[in-house]
């Protein structure tokens, strides 16, 4: 072999390792860029559960409130609807009565 040829294969090894060392640099940054997009991903999940969890307590909180006061604002609507219905009840009562006895005292054929 004559010294150019070893020459050309010197260089030819040479920019074969230069092409690994670069590859390999390649490599390296795309797992830690993957690594960091990772993170970056974890923490916006984390973030966004905490605020959904944030908004869900805040709506329990106003849908259940104070039982005690739920429970009181319910018995004053339960009643008023009872008081409401009892003289809607009343009043059409003598019309309900009248057609009532209307049918059972009337025989037909």
């Amino acid at each position: 072999m004559s010294s150019s040829d070893r020459g050309g294969i010197q260089a030819l090894l040479a920019a074969e390792q230069d092409a690994q060392h670069i590859v390999s640099n390649a490599r390296a940054a795309k797992t830690a860029r993957l690594r960091q997009a990772k993170e970056e991903a974890e923490r916006e999940v984390a973030q966004y559960r905490a605020q959904r969890e944030a908004e869900f307590k805040k709506k329990l909180s106003d849908t259940s409130g104070d039982s005690g006061a739920n429970l009181k604002r319910l018995e004053g609507e339960t009643d008023e609807k009872i008081k409401r219905l009892s003289g809607e009840a009343a009043k059409v009562a003598p019309e309900v009565t009248a057609l009532l006895m209307k049918y059972v005292i009337t025989v037909r054929n």
